[in-house]
């Protein structure tokens, strides 16, 4: 059996009563499907009313004007896609299908978008929105940092097919090219607000050094438009992104009359992207004149420096005095201290001459030998007056010992004999080595004498590569005045004696060195002599 057509008027003939009987689900049913196939999506215009959101997540409202009142539901998932809270009075615009409630009896829009609706609407949203996140900091003049001068690498966020990108990059190709770095995104539209808060957190990521550089700075730009076509930079989104963005922000969003939420997170406001660009790098031929300017002016600073600094050395030097002034006063001291040296040199060099003089006298072989005879003579002396005091200390100990004899044959011969051989053995022992060191102490002393005796002697002076000087008579030449041209000398060497004759004149006696070897009657070997 077909299903009747409810909407189609009564047929004319029968009576009512020969009409199908029908159940209220079917017809319930069936005007359901009437409405969705007759208004399957429509889009309505509307003032909020009796607005209620269920536990479930679901809002239920209705949709009002002036002559009419239609019942609306949104299920919880097309809700949370929503960017504003609606609120009873406001004016939107409803997007979905008509269908029917068979439970209630009444009809309803199920709505799948919402969106405000009028400007006078949309400025109360934003105006909420601007309080809002104002109220977070995100405004805050504090939060904004300095653009730097000059960056090597620009992103911006906008179009690729758009005027606004070629605009751009002709400003900066004009003023100080550098490196831009474009990320693609929409600029309009219900997708357009994720893609652009996507771009800013991309160029956020990207890492120093890595294989896409990492720009210093971030242009968001867009061309002029309606409230409607701009409202994707008004979104929290957006705001949140470029509030959050570590690198420096430019906002250039519409025309210089447009003002969007972005704007006020952004570190700078441009009027235009044209301006932003601008606003992003100086004038590259205006820094080079600025850098030849200064660098000019810091040429005549320096000329004018060395200028003045010339005229003030001059001016010194005039005051100065002259060099023979200043080393006068030092000559006459040094001339002063140079006769006070030299004759000092000379007391010196006379008392040298003197102790020298001594040394060669007491060197001269009479004086040796008579030294030497002299200390034989005491050393002599002394061994004979160890002698005597050996014998002395014998003598004693003899008497001693007859003392000690008579004592014994006084008292009873045994005992006596004993004790007196006793005290002779004690006597006998400690008296061979007080003798044996008291003659290896004379020994030692006269061999020591024997060795300073032997260290003066002027056969040492030989073997040194001195040469004792005679006549043929025997006689020491002591002078080498004494000597004639043609004279038989006898040179003695520490090896032997050489005959010699003397050649030449005598020249001029030399000081102190020349000295030394005549006044011990010695000379050097290399002598002029042959």
């Amino acid at each position: 059996m077909s299903e009747p057509d409810l909407l189609s008027p009564p047929p004319s003939g029968p009576p009512a009563s020969n009409l199908p009987e029908v159940t209220v689900s079917d017809l319930a049913a069936g005007i359901r499907r009437t409405l969705e196939d007759a208004f399957g999506q429509v889009r309505v215009r509307g003032e909020l009313s009796r607005v209620t959101i269920a536990r479930s997540g679901h809002v239920y409202f209705d949709l009002k004007d002036d002559k009419a009142v239609i019942a609306c539901v949104m299920w919880k998932g097309n809700f949370s896609r929503l960017d504003f809270r609606p609120e009873e009075g406001l004016e939107v615009v409803a997007e979905g299908r008509v269908s029917a409630y068979p439970g209630q009896s009444k009809y309803q829009l199920i709505t799948d978008t919402l969106r405000p609706a009028g400007l006078g609407a949309l400025m109360k949203l934003l105006e909420d929105r601007k309080r809002k996140l104002a109220a977070e900091g995100l405004f805050d003049a504090a939060r904004k940092r300095p653009l730097p001068f000059l960056p090597r690498v620009i992103g911006v966020v906008t179009s690729p097919t758009g005027a606004v990108i070629r605009d751009i990059l002709h400003r900066l190709s004009e003023r100080f090219p550098v490196h831009v770095l474009v990320w693609p995104s929409l600029v309009q539209g219900d997708r357009a607000a994720e893609q652009i808060a996507r771009g800013i957190a991309g160029l956020n990521a990207l890492r120093e050094g890595g294989p896409i550089p990492r720009p210093d700075l971030i242009i968001v730009a867009r061309g002029g438009g309606s409230i409607e076509d701009l409202w994707p930079f008004n979104e929290e989104i957006v705001v949140r992104a470029a509030a959050g963005s570590a690198i420096p922000l430019i906002s250039a969003v519409g025309h210089e009359t447009d003002t969007t939420l972005i704007d006020f997170a952004s570190d700078l406001r441009a009027p235009t992207p044209t301006a932003a660009a601008e606003r992003a790098v100086p004038v590259r031929a205006e820094l080079l004149s600025a850098v030849a300017d200064l660098g000019a002016r810091g040429l005549r600073a320096l000329t004018r420096r060395v200028e003045r600094q010339r005229l003030e050395l001059r001016a010194v030097a005039a005051r100065l005095p002259s060099p023979r002034q200043i080393l006068g006063l030092k000559a006459q001291r040094l001339d002063l201290a140079s006769d006070a040296l030299t004759r000092v040199g000379r007391e010196m060099i006379t008392t040298r001459a003197q102790r020298l003089s001594l040394a060669r006298q007491r060197l001269r072989p009479e004086a040796l030998a008579r030294d030497l005879t002299r200390r034989e003579r005491v050393l002599a002396q002394a061994d004979l007056r160890l002698l005597a005091a050996l014998k002395r200390g014998v003598a004693r100990r003899e008497e001693a010992l007859a003392r000690a004899s008579r004592r014994l044959t006084r008292q009873e011969p045994s005992r006596a004999l004993t004790v007196a051989s006793d005290r002779l053995d004690r006597l006998a022992r400690r008296l061979s080595p007080a003798i044996a060191r008291r003659l290896g102490a004379g020994v030692e002393a006269l061999a020591a004498r024997a060795r300073l005796l032997d260290s003066l002697s002027f056969e040492r002076t030989l073997e040194r590569g001195f040469v004792l000087v005679r006549h043929a008579d025997g006689r020491v030449a002591s002078r080498g005045a004494g000597l004639k041209p043609g004279e038989r000398l006898e040179l003695a060497f520490a090896d032997g004696t050489r005959a010699a004759v003397v050649d030449g004149q005598a020249g001029a006696p030399k000081p102190a060195r020349a000295a030394k070897p005549e006044q011990a009657g010695l000379f050097d070997s290399s002598s002029d002599l042959r």
